[in-house]
């Protein structure tokens, strides 16, 4: 008797573990448009490892509610470092941050596991490289150019941009705008939604609220030369 106890408690705390790690409805993949992230008044840094090329990069993957809310800083292990050495080339090539002053993009990676990481069911490893997994199967940049949507200052409907998305992910992302120094809005992130095992497109069952509409910006970026010599910080009228 006292065994079948404990065999039942030891599979209720499984199942708790389980129902606890994975509260959560779906995941949005946010990518952003180094662009967009750089021509505002703040402008932006590169990190220490180098200029991001111009292409989208990894925002996060973000566990979501089918409601628009989201659990957030679900404790656990902390943010190491050293866990991701096996991805660190994929991290700074397509993860890096741009917050300024320049940095390794390790409190940047922090942030993200300790918001949204902690609370998606998976270790910090396959945390991250679910997200790394993702973005190598998707390219959203290269889906933008087959439809003529280029990085060249011009106005593009945001319909049209969320369509050669599509054609991409199969399935229609969200678009958020952000503005420029001259307040024109521009494209700016991207929030395509995942299965809760962190791998599947789906339609997503809710956008975010401040999505864009109409017609948007699509910044030019440059990686290497707009980069101020002394401070690294790239500014929209460079």
């Amino acid at each position: 008797m006292a065994s079948k106890l404990l065999i039942a408690f030891l599979l209720g705390a499984i199942s708790m573990t389980v129902v606890s790690a994975q509260n959560f409805d779906f995941f949005y993949f946010v990518q952003q448009w180094p662009g967009s992230y750089c021509d505002t008044d703040s402008g932006c840094c590169f990190p220490l490892s180098g200029s991001p090329g111009a292409q989208f990069g990894i925002h996060g993957l973000w566990p979501n509610y089918n409601d628009g809310g989201y659990p957030s800083d679900c404790g656990g292990d902390s943010f190491d470092p050293k866990v991701l050495s096996d991805v660190l080339v994929d991290m700074n090539r397509e993860w890096g941050s741009l917050a300024c002053p320049s940095s390794n993009s390790e409190s940047f990676w922090s942030h993200e596991w300790t918001k949204h990481g902690t609370c998606s069911g998976f270790s910090q490893n396959a945390y991250f490289k679910a997200a790394l997994n993702l973005y190598n199967q998707y390219d959203l940049t290269g889906g933008l150019a087959a439809a003529g949507i280029n990085p060249d200052g011009s106005q593009y409907n945001v319909e049209d941009i969320r369509n050669a998305m599509q054609s991409v992910l199969g399935q229609l992302p969200g678009i958020q705008c952000n503005k420029d120094q001259s307040g024109n809005l521009q494209l700016y992130q991207v929030y395509v939604c995942v299965a809760t095992d962190g791998q599947t497109v789906i339609q997503c069952p809710v956008f975010p609220n401040n999505e864009c509409k109409g017609s948007v910006e699509f910044p030019v970026y440059q990686s290497n030369s707009a980069a101020s010599s002394d401070a690294n910080v790239l500014r929209s009228d460079l």
